[in-house]
């Protein structure tokens, strides 16, 4: 199974000369099995030079048959899909899958509303490619090639899953956006509206759905995790925003057994030097906690990667 990043950056993109290494493209990997399907998870703004790539390249061979998964439909996810130069060819199959959204608005509503003449000057419905969607739940499913897909919620201000894919005897799990799950009823005694059995049942809860997260990743030959925030940043003023602190993550990959962390979803503001120096820091922070620390590194544009 190979791994190729086509964009790392969350929020929004940011070109310029100062995210050059790590680059400025919203999230977009793309996932081979050794069958060279198709697999693509995210469709930020990285999504148009992948889509540029398959026409190019893949489209010698026929017609595309493409399954792309959306972690959640927050615009920096799903931005780059309009410029996805394949759902314009005849005779690809294009198959997006994703969560029901707030309301339960359809996923195919979602990705059409980008498309309407107030904002792009193409309809959904002119497409030429053949476009279907899928709506998901958690669950566990195979794809037509056998490659075997998990789904996780993650905790995220809207539904939001993680994605496990098992495919040549090898484990790709995705964690786009996620912040660790806290007690929401932690008040104070002092406080009017404080309840002793909320809070206690809270600190459960908590700590249940991060054990099921932390088994989610279990294992993981790589692991592509929200990392947006230093946990300084986190503390400070982040905290609810649905992302996580880096050294959190890396000790969740180190408890969970991953092989290797790619630290993902990159703060806008985030410069090249930045990471080169964070990156350090958490190398080195890892090889402390245990004597054979996990891989760990931020991931950046262009990077390949064979499991």
């Amino acid at each position: 199974m190979k791994i190729r990043f086509w964009g790392v950056r969350g929020s929004i993109p940011t070109p310029g000369p100062e995210t050059v290494k790590y680059g400025g493209n919203t999230t977009c990997i793309e996932v081979r099995p050794d069958d060279g399907s198709i697999i693509i998870i995210g469709a930020g703004s990285g999504i148009r030079g992948l889509g540029n790539k398959l026409v190019v390249q893949d489209m010698k061979k026929g017609p595309l048959k493409v399954n792309l998964f959306i972690s959640h439909t927050h615009w920096d996810h799903i931005m780059g899909f309009p410029f996805f130069t394949p759902i314009f060819i005849p005779g690809n199959k294009i198959k997006v899958h994703g969560p029901v959204n707030i309301g339960d608005e359809e996923l195919e509503h979602i990705f059409s509303l980008q498309m309407s003449y107030n904002y792009f000057p193409l309809r959904a419905d002119e497409l030429a490619a053949d476009i279907s969607y899928e709506v998901l739940r958690e669950s566990s499913f195979q794809l037509d090639n056998g490659v075997r897909v998990t789904t996780k919620i993650l905790n995220h201000p809207i539904i939001d899953l993680g994605y496990k894919i098992e495919a040549d005897g090898r484990k790709l799990v995705t964690i786009y956006d996620h912040e660790p799950f806290s007690n929401l009823f932690d008040g104070s005694p002092e406080d009017d509206d404080y309840d002793e059995v909320a809070k206690i049942e809270g600190e459960k809860a908590a700590r249940e759905n991060n054990r099921r997260v932390m088994q989610f990743m279990q294992g993981a030959d790589l692991l592509i995790h929200d990392a947006q925030y230093t946990n300084g940043e986190y503390q400070s003023s982040k905290i609810g925003w649905g992302h996580s602190p880096m050294e959190y993550v890396v000790y969740s990959g180190i408890k969970a057994g991953v092989k290797r962390l790619a630290l993902f979803h990159h703060e806008p503001m985030r410069s090249d030097g930045e990471f080169d120096t964070l990156e350090r820091v958490l190398k080195k922070r890892a090889a402390k906690i245990t004597a054979h620390p996990m891989e760990v590194f931020f991931a950046r544009e262009g990077l390949e990667l064979s499991l």
